[in-house]
């Protein structure tokens, strides 16, 4: 059946993309809270610069995955994968734009006096780190229970993010000097929420795709 191995073929080369853009994500994230911690603005430029080559990553999957669905019209686990490939391309590419909001966040940390954060930074950005990677290792292993547990973690994010206003309004009053410095944390907490949710999203979409019952909300 020669139609059958072509997109076999397809797919497999759609999913080695895919993983390809997810380590590139995964390394720029990784790379983006490094430049917080260091207070480095070579990594922080490196982070802003490798956005345009996943931005193009993500424009080339998503062309691959219309070209499988107008040519060979994918069925069963098939059009699937398609559907989850096209929902996983566009939560890493909203996971690099928040990558290159923590950069710029680390931009200016990095051209101000040392500032204690009011909360666990390094708690908060280690879960959210493990959360992402997880997402990620759950589309390469198929691992539903793994993909399970990331949405599991999502209320500790959610939970230290409201901590982190708590403390942040406090800050704001107790030091007005400091003002502008709490607003960048309070972003940089966000900025972490919102890729914790991202990753959920994408833990989401593959407990879809291994059982094909929709798991959000």
């Amino acid at each position: 059946m020669p139609g059958s191995t072509i997109i076999v073929k397809e797919i497999d080369k759609l999913k080695q993309k895919l993983l390809l853009l997810g380590g590139k994500v995964e390394e720029n994230f990784n790379r983006a809270v490094r430049a917080v911690e260091e207070r480095d603005m070579a990594l922080d430029e490196k982070v802003i610069n490798t956005d345009d080559v996943i931005d193009q990553m993500e424009v080339e999957i998503e062309e691959e995955c219309l070209k499988i669905l107008a040519l060979h019209q994918p069925v069963a686990r098939d059009l699937r994968f398609i559907v989850t490939a096209l929902k996983v391309n566009n939560d890493l590419e909203r996971i690099d734009d928040h990558s290159v909001s923590i950069a710029k966040h680390a931009l200016f940390f990095a051209n101000k006096p040392a500032f204690q954060f009011p909360f666990d930074f390094l708690a908060m950005s280690k879960v959210t780190r493990k959360m992402l990677k997880m997402s990620l290792d759950s589309l390469v292993e198929m691992d539903q229970s793994k993909a399970i547990s990331v949405g599991a973690m999502d209320d500790t994010v959610d939970d230290m993010n409201r901590a982190m206003y708590d403390a942040c309004e406090k800050g704001m009053v107790k030091s007005p000097e400091k003002i502008s410095m709490y607003v960048h944390a309070m972003g940089l907490s966000r900025t972490f929420e919102r890729i914790a949710d991202l990753s959920t999203n994408i833990a989401e979409d593959v407990i879809y795709l291994i059982s094909g019952q929709i798991a959000r909300h």
